[in-house]
């Protein structure tokens, strides 16, 4: 046999029997994690991360973001977080405004005036503190309540503020001079204790207000605290209600469901039952024929409000991608821009993200 034959031989030699057994034991186990893997979904899981989100997140907080509200001209969003702070900024490129830092402990809501010029904010530390949305100087600090204020509203005609309490009642009072006008639900107690009350909504009118905590939806006579009539099933959690633009309906986000009244008949004309967890924020789109809810399943779904007709889920807070690497927060707010063409949303992740309106 010539030389050049020997080596060629030698380049073809036959795998030894232990070679063979170390591909096997390798690729069997490789063989059995392949078909529990879904290729072609981690290809698209990939693609996701890389490709830039189609919607602005804003990430100055340091806490998660409780809440979320448009200026009444859309060229401004205020946000409050767990951060102690409540930051405004422009909602068209995130540009910072203004950072409010005279609230000691979480700040849990915030809400613009009327007419743009002051924001509410209420917090952890039982106050409710009104200043200016442009120089951030406070003008009044409310002290009527005795525990953790969750919720405030203005007026329509920016005179009363309403705030929902941890303490078990909801106090309506005059938004330049701080007074005490009415109280209501001071005896809403459980077992000797106040329950509290999570949510409070004015009727586009002023006449009316919507309050919600443990068990139904109330509505009260907004001059007189005099309670008009209970919308639910008599038990769950309202964790929000809104009224819909023309006065006609309120939402009442109510454990993992949203529930649709017709205020006038006292009639449940629809359920939404598309998410997963607890819902904990409820929007009216400006012309009230869509809604966009918001919860503990790190989703906002858009939908229309009479039918329920599926439109979009918004995921935005709950998948991975370049600059948003966490999951698993529930989303706490949402709110429309007053154009209706996008939504801003707020969440466990400390940030804000603002999307089209699908």
């Amino acid at each position: 046999m010539s030389e050049q034959a020997k080596k060629t031989r030698r380049l073809f030699r036959r795998p030894s029997g232990r070679a063979i057994f170390i591909a096997i034991a390798i690729l069997i186990p490789l063989a059995v994690i392949l078909s529990y893997v879904d290729i072609p979904g981690s290809i698209v899981f990939v693609e996701h991360f890389f490709t830039a989100p189609k919607h602005f997140t804003y990430q100055g907080h340091s806490d998660y973001v409780s809440s979320v509200a448009w200026s009444p001209d859309g060229k401004r969003i205020a946000s409050a977080s767990g951060d102690k702070t409540v930051q405004v900024w422009d909602a068209a490129n995130g540009g910072h405004v203004l950072t409010y830092r005279h609230h000691t402990s979480d700040v849990l809501t915030v809400a613009w005036s009327p007419d743009g010029r002051y924001l509410a904010s209420a917090a952890v530390d039982s106050t409710v503190q009104v200043w200016n949305s442009v120089s951030g100087a406070q003008v009044l600090t409310y002290h009527g309540h005795l525990d953790a204020v969750f919720a405030v509203a203005w007026s329509p005609d920016q005179t009363r503020i309403a705030s929902a309490s941890n303490d078990g009642t909801v106090q309506v009072w005059d938004a330049t001079t701080g007074k005490t006008l009415v109280t209501f639900g001071s005896q809403h107690v459980a077992k000797g204790f106040p329950l509290p009350w999570n949510t409070v909504a004015w009727s586009p009118d002023g006449k009316r207000i919507a309050i919600g905590g443990n068990g139904d939806a109330l509505i009260w006579d907004a001059a007189s605290g005099k309670n008009i009539v209970a919308y639910g099933y008599h038990g769950g959690v309202v964790h929000q209600v809104a009224w819909s633009p023309d006065g006609k309906y309120i939402a009442v986000a109510s454990d993992v469901s949203v529930l649709i009244w017709e205020v006038a008949t006292i009639k449940n004309v629809y359920t939404y039952s598309g998410h997963t967890g607890d819902v904990f924020s409820v929007a009216w789109s400006p012309d009230g024929r869509r809604i966009a809810s918001a919860g503990g399943d790190n989703t906002v779904q858009v939908w229309d409000a009479l039918t329920g007709k599926h439109v979009y889920i918004y995921r935005g807070h709950a998948d991975y991608y370049l600059g948003h690497f966490t999951s698993g927060n529930a989303v706490n707010s949402v709110a429309w821009s007053p154009n209706g063409k996008q939504i801003a949303s707020a969440a466990g992740d400390a940030t804000v993200q603002v999307w089209l309106a699908q």
